[in-house]
């Protein structure tokens, strides 16, 4: 494998990872931290939003621009918005079962219900995964080409994913009492990204051209931004105010617009 696949992979692994941070801090998540959490996605929403549009679908055009010098523009647009039917077709398929109530759920009223929370946790463990599969191939390939679009990228994943893995470890954690199953649950729905890059290189590396650059990017991109707008803003909505949410995506464009400038 070359060497900046070896480096996209390891990206993409400390991103998938991170939902083992949000498993860690199930034994210390309480009421009031959710505010913060908020905030948290708002500023991954914001940085992923910012990339996705500013950086990936203009990388597109760029890549395509050569092949397709009258074209580029329809074409970055159209596979831009198959990018978001795919990720509308996996959220029919499998929905996304985070609910806030997992968050808050108090272990001591949950008795009669432990296998209904165990389950809860469980499919949203399946949903957690499968959802970080295309994101893994997507940060994989930025990666690969492009540091310092993958870095960010991948940081955006990264801090949306520790909520995720809270919201996969708590509710198993109150049912079962056991730590480490809640924290291999967590595991298991981040180490799909990864997985999902592996299987993106062994099938895609060898068709890696301009023309599939230039798709790939806009499909990317569609993707990411419907995973920030269906799924990060309106979660950090449920755990905040409006001001909140507002507050962590303009800080998150700012920092993400700031490094990509700087650096």
């Amino acid at each position: 494998m070359e060497h900046k696949y070896i480096v996209a992979l390891l990206i993409t692994l400390i991103a998938g990872m991170s939902t083992l941070l949000g498993g860690f801090s199930t034994f210390f998540v309480k009421k009031n931290s959710l505010k913060t959490l908020s905030v948290g996605l708002g500023f991954s929403g914001g940085m992923m939003l910012f990339v996705s549009l500013n950086e990936l679908l203009v990388q597109s055009n760029k890549y395509l621009l050569p092949v397709f010098p009258h074209r580029a523009g329809l074409i970055a647009f159209i596979m831009f918005f198959i990018g978001v039917g795919i990720a509308i077709l996996i959220d029919l398929f499998i929905p996304d079962h985070i609910e806030s109530d997992l968050f808050l759920q108090n272990p001591e009223h949950c008795k009669g219900h432990l296998h209904h929370i165990k389950r809860a946790g469980i499919v949203t463990a399946i949903a957690v995964a499968i959802h970080n599969f295309p994101e893994g191939i997507a940060n994989f390939f930025v990666s690969s080409q492009d540091l310092s679009v993958g870095i960010p990228l991948a940081f955006a994943i990264a801090i949306h994913n520790i909520p995720e893995g809270i919201a996969v470890a708590l509710p198993i954690y109150h049912a079962v009492k056991k730590k480490r199953t809640a924290i291999l649950y967590s595991f298991l729905s981040g180490i799909s990204e990864p997985i999902g890059a592996v299987i993106g290189y062994v099938f895609l590396r060898n068709y890696l051209n301009l023309t599939t650059l230039g798709i790939l990017f806009a499909i990317i991109s569609g993707i990411m931004v419907y995973i920030s707008i269906d799924t990060l803003l309106p979660m950090a909505r449920e755990y905040g105010e409006n001001h909140h949410v507002v507050f962590g995506v303009m800080l998150g464009m700012f920092v993400i617009g700031l490094s990509l400038v700087l650096f």
